[in-house]
């Protein structure tokens, strides 16, 4: 058991001259080694104690991915001070009143695209007595200090009070508390998960028990950083081992970040990313663009290569033989023609991605392994610290979410917190070093979460045979029929959203109703196409009722007629679907911060919607709700 501080000092001191940090400046990324950063942290940790933070106070951390965001949560920790990292993507006033009254903080370290967010809730702040801003924004209001301001004062401090800043680090206990971590507040208002210390090194020790990280390799992490996810795996996991951290190149805007990532993979070729399915999507989707542009032999060969690979590696653990010599030999082929220079537009250096944030459907584990970056799975929330489980190069199974960590306890429950048997579903539950100490001022929500020491998830999943952890989704999420039985429902909407072209969203229910619903948001831009090619006139009933069956047909292909039939149980599959107008996003706040959905209030905002869809007239799909909403969403310019 050790202290973060006392963490980062052995491996600072033991990978000295290694590169920890990597950050674009003027035009050209840039490194920074482990004992200059270090040098770094102790002058800004020691300025925030001369300007009096003092140990348990909470100091918000509201920040882009960068080398200061690093120094400035290390310099809080070392003071004993609470970091309360949060999200940049937290955009409304109320929002971030309610973190930073909640947790009662004194001091706000911002950067400047962060800052007006803080300066105009100035007012409804009592508590705040100190903001600290990472960029110059030119004159300095009251209360306000640059960080060139802290480290001078930190120079001062380490030079007359050397001794009592050594006392000061290392008086710090591995029970003291780490960080307030916020949730996204799906359902009311958002709970601070407590972590410690400890619940950090405990759990990046965990981690690194599952991979091997060279400390030769860079991490290139795009998620963001006030996300357990990211502090462990990409934060101290990699300080553990050594290892380099690269941000993302940020843009002037989100948009502007998200697009840099190409570019900056390029530049930076790097070895290992963090990721999330919402991500890996989106490269998928850039690379088959690229190869349908390159024209139909190429995408032919293309499709050739993937049944091949998909055919050869099966789910990985069960790779086939090397009696497959022809395919292996094509596999060299494809991989020198084809899959080599789809790796290029990554670096050229991708060993593999480690996945997270939401279950990652299997076609897209299947396609990444097949072109030689394997996306590897794994599970964990941020009560847990959050790592539980992983894949990994030596140990992988396709559709699992990999080897459970070491030094933990785990256990699959059935509704009365029986333990059941590997194989048998229920509710995962673990105890370990690596469990939060509690939710922040919030006795009655951390009392139904952990009993006896154990963490109730929250999560359906199992075990198998080989000991692999498998992730069937939130219990919360269950589909449960009038008869009591239980089904997952992000199986379903994955491969769904997956293979259809004309929907673009969608979330199951059944709460004990007699048959399941969706709610749908279509992709309008493939239904104007199929409109204009078969040309259906939308603006009239007729067309639209057209289109309204199109959409039933692409649900009826895993009935049990239709070409998928027998990959779902029937009874869970929708008998009618509601027609949304608008799509789920973090703006409306029917998507959290790691783009899943918000299941509860997507049910709370659409009731009424729901409720039609369980009378005589809403269990047929055209209906004039449906009809309404279609000619809305194509009128819609």
């Amino acid at each position: 058991m050790e202290s973060i501080p006392q963490f980062f000092e052995r491996y600072a001191k033991e990978h000295k001259g290694n590169p920890i940090l990597w950050e674009k400046q003027q035009g050209l990324y840039q490194s920074i080694n482990y004992g200059d950063f270090r040098e770094l942290v102790h002058r800004f940790a020691a300025g925030l104690a001369q300007i009096g933070v003092k140990k348990g106070e909470r100091v918000a951390l509201l920040s882009e991915g960068r080398n200061d965001w690093l120094m400035s949560e290390l310099g809080v920790l070392y003071n004993g001070a609470v970091c309360v990292p949060l999200s940049t993507k937290l955009n409304e006033d109320r929002e971030i009143i309610f973190r930073l009254n909640h947790s009662e903080t004194t001091t706000i370290i911002v950067s400047k695209q962060q800052y007006d967010k803080v300066n105009r809730i100035k007012p409804e702040l009592p508590a705040l007595r100190r903001i600290i801003l990472l960029d110059n924004k030119g004159e300095l209001l009251e209360n306000e200090f640059s960080k060139e301001y802290i480290f001078r004062q930190g120079d001062e401090f380490l030079q007359d009070k050397k001794e009592l800043f050594e006392q000061m680090w290392k008086s710090i206990t591995p029970d003291d508390f780490a960080n307030i971590s916020y949730t996204s507040g799906t359902t009311s208002d958002p709970k601070g998960i407590v972590l410690t210390h400890n619940n950090y090194t405990a759990n990046a020790e965990q981690a690194c028990g599952l991979m091997e990280i060279p400390r030769d390799y860079i991490m290139f992490i795009v998620l963001p950083w006030d996300h357990s996810f990211a502090h462990t795996a990409g934060l101290y996991s990699l300080i553990k081992k050594g290892a380099s951290i690269a941000s993302v190149e940020a843009g002037k805007t989100p948009l502007e970040t998200l697009r840099n990532i190409p570019k900056n993979m390029k530049e930076l070729r790097p070895h290992i990313m963090l990721s999330v399915p919402a991500i890996a999507k989106r490269f998928r989707k850039n690379i088959e663009e690229g190869i349908h542009q390159k024209g139909p032999r190429a995408e032919k060969m293309y499709h050739h290569a993937l049944k091949i690979a998909y055919d050869y590696n099966r789910e990985g653990y069960n790779k086939k033989s090397g009696l497959q010599l022809k395919n292996r030999l094509l596999l060299k082929i494809y991989d020198k023609l084809l899959f080599q220079k789809i790796r290029e537009n990554f670096g050229g250096r991708m060993k593999f991605f480690v996945g997270g944030g939401a279950l990652l459907d299997i076609e897209l584990q299947r396609f990444f392994y097949a072109i030689g970056m394997p996306m590897f799975q794994g599970y964990g929330l941020s009560e847990s610290s959050p790592v539980i489980s992983a894949n990994a190069t030596h140990a992988h199974k396709l559709g699992s979410s990999g080897k459970i960590v070491d030094n933990m306890d785990i256990v699959i429950c059935d509704d009365n917190g029986k333990a059941l048997p590997n194989g048998e579903k229920g509710e995962i539950v673990i105890k370990g070093p690596n469990v939060m100490h509690s939710y922040w001022k919030n006795d009655k929500a951390t009392a139904e979460t952990i009993k006896d020491g154990w963490l109730y998830t929250g999560d359906l999943g199992y075990i198998d045979k080989d000991h692999y952890l498998y992730v069937l989704g939130r219990y919360k999420s269950l589909l449960i029929s009038n008869d009591g039985e239980k089904f997952s429902p992000e199986g379903i909407e994955e491969t769904i959203l997956e293979h259809s072209p004309f929907i673009e969203q969608m979330m199951l229910h059944n709460n004990q109703d007699p048959y399941t619903i969706a709610l749908i948001y279509p992709n309008r831009e493939a239904l104007m196409r199929y409109a204009r090619e078969n040309e259906i006139d939308i603006s009239g009933e007729e067309g639209k009722t057209a289109l309204i069956h199109l959409l039933k047909e692409e649900f009826n292909k895993y009935k049990k007629n239709g070409p998928n039939g027998g990959i779902f149980p029937e009874r869970w599959l929708p008998a009618t679907f509601g027609i949304l107008e608008e799509g789920f996003t973090e703006e409306n706040k029917l998507l959290n911060s790691t783009m899943k959905m918000v299941r509860g209030r997507i049910t709370k905002r659409y009731e009424e919607k729901i409720n039609y869809l369980y009378s005589a007239e809403g269990k047929k799909p055209v209906n004039e709700v449906n009809l309404n909403a279609l000619g809305n969403l194509t009128n819609n310019k």
